[in-house]
Parts: structure tokens; C-alpha cells; sequence
């Protein structure tokens, strides 16, 4: 009897022992973390090519002056155009990261309208060749929260704030004519990510939100932005990415308003550290 309870005492206290070590190797062997996602800071330059769908009305200060519903494609002739992209994360924690982005965006055209046009209370004929400018700035600033996170993926809830000033110039022979709009636009959206090879991951995002009719006719906007991109890590450090964005801004503000959908490829690489 007293050799069994002896027994059973040494067996507890290899199993005592043991439990921490196996703990331990464990953890090690559960921690494995993807290629590329061992990083605090990620900074990417990314080439966008979109194609334009974009239109705006200005009015003039009084309100007989109606504008014109402008097509900045069919009407002004602007065309597709390659753009660069910023894009700067912040990570203080395995699940937290701190987002920024940054997109100028210019469109310039010089050709002959096919119909009479009003802007701004200016009456734009076809006899004249109009020179047009658009001005886009695009920025994003974005806390993202991954409330699942494993080592091949995460699915994650974004809160941001974007930021759109746009501003469009119509010039001609006889007159020159701008409208320009600035707005934060606040939204909330969701990202996942997964892993299909220890260093190839496949990101899926898509945020937006409206403002309806809640601050009054006047003041109306929506946001939506759908980035998808695949990721090829080399190492811990660099990584290229390709990936389809679009993104569709529309407001409208006393008297002005404006619809502006771009959507494309893209493609750049990431330096984590």
C-alpha cells in the first residue's frame, strides 16, 4: 500500500514538472506567425489605374443659376491616368493597428464641348475650347481592431475618418471658373485576411458609410471604398502586393454636388520593420 501511494506521489510530481515545459513547447510551436506579420511599422508606395467615372454640378451664389450636370468623360475628354499611392501602418500591438493613406489624384483635359455647358453661373459654349483641371486629395486616417487573430489570418473591424477635397476648374477663351469641396466623411468597415501559403496571404477590406439626409437636404455624403489585394512576403521585411480598389465619393452641398467613382488595379510593394 505504502509503495503505491510513493508510486503515485512520483508520478504526480513528474507530471507537476513536466506541465510547464510542455506548456511552454507548446506556446513555441502554436506562435508561428505568417511571413510578414511580425512587423511595427509598414510603409507602401502602390501605382493605381483606375478608370474615372465622375460627375459635378456647380451652382452659382443665386439660386436661378442652375448648373449643368457635368461628365467630366464625355463631356470634358479627361482620361485614364495612373496615380501613386501612400499607405503608412502603425502597429503597437498584435491586434491594433494605426492607418494612413494618402492618394493625389489630378485629371487635365483640353478639348471642344459637344454642348453648352453652365459651371459656377459661367455659360461654357461649344464654340470654345475648354481647358479642364481636376483636383482630387484623398486621405485616410484609420484605427484597425483584429478581435480574431490567428498565425495564417485575421478578421478585423475598421473605424476612420476619410477626408476628400476635391476641387474642379473649367476655363475657356473668356472666363475661368473653380468649385471646390472639403468634407471628413467618417465610416466603419471590416477586414480579413488569410494565408494560403506560409508567405502568400489574400486581404479582402470594405468600409463606407452615409450621411443621408441627417445634417438636412443641404448636406448629404456617402463613402465607399473595396480593396482587395494579394500579398507575396519575400521575407519578414518586403513584400509586393497587387490588388482591385474602388472607391465612389459622392456629396452634395448647398448648391454644389458631386459623384466620383474610381475603380482599377493596383500594384507596389511593402517595407515592414
Amino acid at each position: 500500500m505504502r509503495r503505491r501511494a510513493i508510486s503515485i506521489l512520483v508520478w504526480l510530481a513528474i507530471v507537476c514538472l513536466a506541465t510547464p515545459a510542455w506548456a511552454q513547447y507548446g506556446a513555441r510551436r502554436m506562435s508561428d506567425p505568417a511571413t510578414g506579420e511580425t512587423y511595427h511599422v509598414e510603409i507602401g508606395g502602390y501605382f493605381w489605374d483606375p478608370s474615372p467615372d465622375i460627375q459635378i454640378t456647380s451652382q452659382a451664389l443665386t439660386r436661378d443659376a442652375l448648373g449643368t450636370p457635368i461628365d467630366f468623360v464625355t463631356d470634358l475628354g479627361i482620361e485614364k491616368t495612373k496615380f501613386r499611392q501612400l499607405k503608412m501602418v502603425l502597429r503597437p500591438g498584435r491586434k491594433h493597428r494605426l492607418r494612413f493613406e494618402y492618394t493625389p489624384i489630378t485629371y487635365e483635359a483640353v478639348g471642344n464641348l459637344k454642348t453648352n455647358i453652365v459651371f459656377n453661373g459661367i455659360r461654357y459654349p461649344v464654340t470654345f475650347p475648354v481647358t479642364t483641371e481636376l483636383k482630387w486629395k484623398a486621405y485616410r486616417f484609420a484605427y484597425e481592431y483584429d478581435f480574431l487573430y490567428y498565425d495564417r489570418g485575421f478578421v478585423g473591424v475598421v473605424f476612420d475618418a476619410k477626408y476628400t477635397d476635391v476641387q474642379a476648374t473649367l476655363s475657356n477663351v473668356l472666363d475661368t471658373e473653380f468649385v471646390r469641396a472639403r468634407a471628413p466623411i467618417p465610416t466603419i468597415g471590416a477586414i480579413g485576411r488569410a494565408y494560403v501559403a506560409p508567405n502568400i496571404s489574400i486581404t479582402g477590406e470594405l468600409s463606407g458609410l452615409g450621411s443621408g439626409g441627417l445634417f438636412g437636404e443641404d448636406y448629404r455624403a456617402h463613402y465607399i471604398d473595396f480593396d482587395l489585394y494579394g500579398t507575396v512576403n519575400f521575407n519578414d521585411h518586403i513584400g509586393a502586393q497587387m490588388g482591385y480598389r474602388s472607391f465612389n465619393v459622392f456629396y452634395h452641398l448647398k448648391r454644389d454636388e458631386g459623384n466620383l467613382d474610381l475603380k482599377g488595379l493596383y500594384f507596389g510593394a511593402a517595407l515592414r520593420f
